[in-house]
């Protein structure tokens, strides 16, 4: 489990997040048009897990809003957006804001994915959502980069996580 804070107060994850160089784990998410999503369907891609609560906070917008701007110049990779807001809160968000870049993904269907990625939180206000973080995957599987904010309240470190992409 990892130890984060909300606020600055101690919370938990289920889990740590996958080791860098082990494969990703599986998983298959909700899309804003209610079909499925999957690591078959970004074959052959680099994947940017922007992975965080909930899009109705400020930090979590800003983290979609910055990646679906670095996602343009982004050479064979796709950002997927991933909380637990039902598909219908991502595809409002992103129309509202204007957002083309960026692939939208609930856990909604899936609760196995934040015990896997291991981004459920356990305890605190936010339990049973998920911990704000940034996995990036290379287009072989392989996890290349982890990312677990330590306060729920920040932002990742965007150009470490993008400087792995090249």
């Amino acid at each position: 489990m990892a130890h984060l804070t909300f606020k600055g107060t101690p919370v938990e994850s289920v889990g740590t997040l996958p080791v860098k160089g082990s494969e990703a784990p599986f998983f298959c998410l909700v899309k804003t048009d209610l079909s499925e999503a999957g690591p078959a369907d970004f074959a052959g891609k680099k994947l940017v897990l922007n992975i965080f609560p909930s899009l109705d906070t400020s930090v979590c917008a800003a983290s979609v809003r910055h990646f679906n701007q670095a996602a343009a110049s982004l050479d064979n990779t796709v950002v997927l957006c991933i909380s637990a807001d039902l598909p219908f809160a991502h595809r409002r968000f992103c129309e509202t804001e204007g957002l083309k870049n960026v692939v939208s993904l609930s856990v909604f269907r899936s609760p196995e994915f934040g015990r896997d990625f291991g981004v459920t939180l356990a305890t605190g206000p936010l339990k049973g959502l998920l911990s704000r973080a940034v996995v990036i995957i290379d287009a072989d599987g392989i996890v290349r980069y982890t990312e677990q904010v330590a306060e729920i309240v920040q932002e990742p470190d965007y150009s470490a996580a993008l400087k792995v992409l090249g």
